[in-house]
């Protein structure tokens, strides 16, 4: 099965939140989800997008598979990098190397556009990932603890 990865569209937002979605029921946070299609259109696709995203499509139906949704941000040691907040695909796709292209794709981006590193998480039990990343040489950092405060809305 071919598959496409290509930056993604506005007109892709119902199906990139579709799959956020999907992945916080995968993540087993399924009421997590606060974002909207109106606050994706204006943070990735307007004047100032606050991110990017790379998306899996089928050629033969224009189904929107999976995604890598990515950001900058920067490290007073490091500079500038790129944080991947997102990589999904979805199941009936898995095992399928759709995961990995979505990856490749990133990480070349990632290293066209200057950047000094790329950061992401990987949920502790999520084993085909982290053997994935695994094959990519990625350093694990078991050292820092994540620190969050909500403000919702």
């Amino acid at each position: 099965m071919s598959i496409i990865i290509r930056k993604a569209e506005p007109g892709d937002v119902p199906a990139m939140l579709e799959l956020v979605k999907e992945l916080a029921v995968f993540e087993r946070a399924p009421d997590a989800v606060w974002n909207t299609e109106e606050a994706m259109l204006r943070d990735g696709f307007g004047e100032q997008p606050f991110f990017h995203t790379f998306v899996a499509e089928l050629p033969e139906t224009s189904e929107v598979v999976g995604l890598a949704l990515y950001h900058w941000a920067y490290s007073s040691w490091k500079g500038k990098y790129m944080y991947l907040d997102d990589l999904y695909v979805k199941e009936k796709m898995r095992g399928q190397g759709t995961g990995k292209l979505l990856l490749d794709t990133f990480l070349k981006e990632a290293q066209a556009q200057g950047a000094n590193m790329v950061k992401w998480q990987v949920l502790n039990w999520n084993e085909p990932a982290i053997k994935m990343y695994k094959k990519q040489g990625v350093t694990f950092d078991n050292e820092w603890i994540d620190c969050k405060i909500f403000y919702p809305k």
